[in-house]
């Protein structure tokens, strides 16, 4: 029998503390230390696991615009603990690389390989070993590809001829920390940013401290979510001016040139116009703020000509200290040079101050400007909720505007002609955001001779294309929509019993054109390309043949569930069983999950996911723990079901009611011990994790990982929280497990990275979390994952962290005694 939630708790009120908790508490919070410090080195977990994650990943492949060309990007299985220690500063939000003068990032393709779709065989693409591909680009010409490259040096970019399958590097010294490179509207000459050569050095920390470090407020709101790596003082400040100052330059591979544009200065983004005439571009400017990231900062947006000079200022923004909790900066937002015209600025800009909470007829407007810019900029159309973007057709005049309802948490988008703008817009997608089957599918663009990107079309017929996820588990379809109706013809459906996806139309333009490429899989196929045809089932031509990589496990048994809440919500998981398993016995259970929020209880219990793709265990998988013959229910549905405003005042109840439907499921069918079932999530899915560990005696042992549970600690909302700590101080308490760690009484296991960069979850939370459960007397093991961000990427962490996690299961869980 499951035992019953601990009744200490008011429904969305804080529980009852002992006074010796009280004391505790007191301790923790003025850094009292608690509990030994143990010293060990990096573990790893059994051999077959090992050799399970040391795999080679499949590559990464990306299309050609016109999709007759294939990349494929060879990558490692895991990065080095050496790439992820690389030396970083944090500055304004960000992790800066000072080698580099780009994002701090771990991640690399170590070769590239070039592939004439349906002609094969692959060619290797001849880089300097290391190759440390950071990204790839090619040019809507479709003869030439962009690369980046990571090396002692700095960054430099490459261009390779598809035709020659030669590469050769045409600029060194780039500055990629904002501005990315792109392609001119040519498809021949690119545009980039460069460190300047102006000799001027990083600046020196001064070994005596020049000035205090000084913030005021009077008055004026300045709601700000829990950010990290913000600038701590004019040091930083200098330092963060030093590596976003870069120079725009016109790079032209033929010519093996750089030509500058305009001067150098704090850009933090350009892009031309389609008629490459003139340039967009974003230039940062003081005062900037201790408390805020860069993306809030005084801004300029300018028009500059080819010369590099500025012609004209689209926006002078100033810093953006008073946006509202999951509200918008007031002024432009989401410029973006018009596809079909040859220099038209087409923007955004909120009509409620950027305040959700203020009720008005339209939340935002589409702005236009042309070129060249000397009459008044004209609006296009308004939007009644807030807006999300903007489509365009090959008919200038057309343009879908997508729009969201956070009261509702609703999606639309309305199809507008703009040389009628009395008539009224045409609805194409009205629903739930969470309404996965009621879902039409993203629109299909193809890129344009110019290099601006509009919708695919085949006379009046627009394509989406879909996962199709149902109540049996997802089929993804293409579909063709009328714009003169909005009637909708199916096209195309994947089969079932595998997981195919189209991923490029070939030729749908030429009389009876109806070839596509598709990504396929299915249980025991590893994601390869076909070259399909959708007016002919059997034609199906193989463009790539990737091997299984992980092919011993491919016995494990994958299986998506349906049960019920206790109050009728309907739930879903994807149960996974080890290879082999016959039934005979009920098997040690983990379940993980991650809370999400609902407004109804019909689209919470949509599944999601299919049955029928590949599983490949990588990283710090929970999926690890099928080798070592558990159980797994993996994406245990944890809907908050109810009022955005209110939701989370019955946050505990409602993941209790998840947690034990879930695991009464999997013991009604003779699968899971009750006895020995554990629990475990990662970052938000942690803090559900805790607090199911705090709240209920379900579980046997938890696994909590790179989690926030202190609330108080996050007073301005979190995660779709949108009432402050202040505002609800009853809810941020009720639902903080740090506040009843004297309520933890099965062992947990907390992981975390320390150098965690996601908002919110401070390596802090999960060490203060253990000091509370150390001097509580609970059972606890705290592992700090050095230079780990929020996910886990190093070899040696990812090894260690499966290590710990099997380790703490095998003696709490799987050997756990009869309660």
């Amino acid at each position: 029998m499951l035992t019953g939630t601990r009744r200490d708790r008011v429904h969305g009120r804080a529980g009852r503390r002992s006074r010796f908790g009280l004391r505790v508490l007191v301790l923790i919070l003025c850094g009292v230390p608690v509990g030994p410090v143990v010293a060990e080195s990096y573990r790893l977990p059994p051999a077959e696991v090992v050799e399970l994650l040391d795999a080679p990943r499949l590559p990464l492949v990306q299309l050609s615009p016109d999709a007759r060309w294939l990349t494929l990007a060879e990558r490692p299985a895991m990065p080095s603990l050496g790439d992820v220690a690389r030396p970083w500063l944090g500055l304004a939000g960000m992790r800066v690389d000072p080698a580099y003068h780009a994002r701090h990032r771990v991640l690399f393709s170590s070769g590239l390989l070039l592939q004439e779709g349906w002609q094969g065989p692959a060619e290797r693409v001849e880089l300097p070993d290391p190759a440390r591909i950071i990204s790839l680009l090619w040019s809507h010409t479709n003869d030439r590809l962009a690369l980046t490259r990571a090396t002692d040096q700095g960054v430099e970019l490459w261009v390779v001829s598809v035709e020659t399958r030669a590469a050769r590097r045409v600029a060194r010294f780039l500055n990629t920390l904002f501005v990315e490179v792109q392609w001119m509207p040519d498809g021949q000459r690119l545009l980039a940013a460069v460190k300047p050569d102006d000799g001027q050095a990083r600046p020196e920390r001064p070994a005596v401290p020049q000035r205090p470090i000084i913030q005021e407020t009077s008055g004026r709101r300045s709601p700000a979510r829990t950010f990290q790596d913000l600038l701590n003082d004019e040091y930083d400040a200098q330092l963060f001016e030093h590596f976003t100052r870069c120079q725009l330059v016109i790079v032209d591979p033929d010519r093996e040139q750089l030509d500058p544009l305009g001067s150098a200065g704090l850009i933090v983004g350009a892009a031309p116009s389609p008629d490459g005439e003139w340039f967009l571009v974003y230039r940062l400017k003081r005062p900037f703020s201790y408390t805020l990231p860069h993306y809030r900062f005084p801004l300029s947006i300018e028009i500059w000509d080819q010369a590099g000079q500025r012609r004209h200022t689209l926006a002078d923004l100033p810093l953006a200290d008073e946006v509202p909790i999951q509200g918008v900066r007031t002024g432009p937002r989401q410029v973006n040079w018009r596809p079909g015209k040859p220099a038209t600025l087409v923007w955004v800009e909120a009509q409620d101050g950027g305040d959700p909470n203020r009720q008005v007829a339209h939340r935002d407007a589409w702005r236009a400007w042309a070129a060249p810019f000397e009459t008044e900029p004209r609006e296009l159309l308004r939007t009644q909720h807030r807006a999300r973007g903007l489509t365009w057709f090959a008919n200038p005049a057309r343009v879908l505007a997508a729009e969201y309802d956070r009261d509702r948490r609703w999606v639309r988008a309305l199809l507008h002609d703009l040389d009628a703008p009395d008539a009224p817009p045409v609805v194409l997608e009205d629903r739930s955001v969470h309404d996965r089957y009621g879902d039409p599918g993203n629109i299909l663009t193809h890129i344009q001779a110019d290099g601006t990107r509009i919708a695919r079309q085949t006379g009046d017929g627009i394509y989406r294309i879909g996962r199709g996820d149902s109540p049996t588990g997802a089929r993804p379809f293409l579909d063709r929509q009328q714009l003169t109706d909005q009637t909708t013809e199916r096209v195309w459906q994947s089969e079932p019993g595998c997981f195919e996806t189209v991923i490029a139309l070939i030729d749908d333009q030429q009389p009876g054109g109806t070839r596509m490429l598709t990504r396929y899989e299915d249980p025991v196929t590893p994601p390869n390309l076909f070259l399909r045809d959708w007016t002919d089932p059997s034609f199906r031509k193989p463009l790539t043949e990737f091997p299984d990589p992980q092919p011993q496990i491919r016995g494990i048994q994958r299986e998506l569930v349906t049960y019920e809440r206790a109050d009728g919500v309907p739930l879903s998981a994807t149960l996974y069983l080890p290879q082999g398993y016959t039934g005979d016995t009920p098997l040690p259970l983990v379940v993980w999950a991650y809370p999400r929020d609902y407004s109804d209880p019909a689209t919470a219990g949509q599944i999601s996911g299919s049955p029928d793709q590949f599983t490949e265990i990588r990283g710090a998988s929970q999926l690890v723990f099928l080798l070592q013959g558990y159980a797994v229910l993996d994406n245990a549905a944890m809907p908050i079901v109810g009022d955005p405003e209110s939701m989370n005042d019955t946050f505990i109840e409602q993941i209790e009611l998840g947690a034990r439907a879930a695991i009464e499921m999997a013991v009604e069918r003779g699968i899971a011990d009750p006895q020995r079932v554990g629990v475990g999530g990662h970052s938000y899915g942690a803090f559900m994790a805790v607090n199911l560990m705090a709240h209920t005696d379900l579980f046997r042992a938890g696994c909590a990982r790179s989690g926030a549970y202190n609330r108080t600690l996050t007073p301005f909302g979190f995660q779709a929280e949108r009432r402050t700590l202040w505002e609800a101080p009853d809810v941020y308490t009720a639902v903080s497990p740090f506040l009843h760690a004297h309520q933890i009484r099965q062992p947990l296991l907390i992981l975390h990275g320390a150098a965690d960069n996601n908002s919110g979850t401070f390596p802090l939370q999960s060490e203060r979390l253990y000091h509370a459960l150390a001097g509580l007397g609970g059972t606890a093991r705290l592992v700090m994952l050095p230079a780990e961000g929020h996910g886990y990427l190093a070899r040696e962490s990812v090894l260690h962290a499966v290590a710990e996690m099997l380790d703490w299961f095998e003696r709490y869980v799987k050997q756990a005694e009869p309660r």
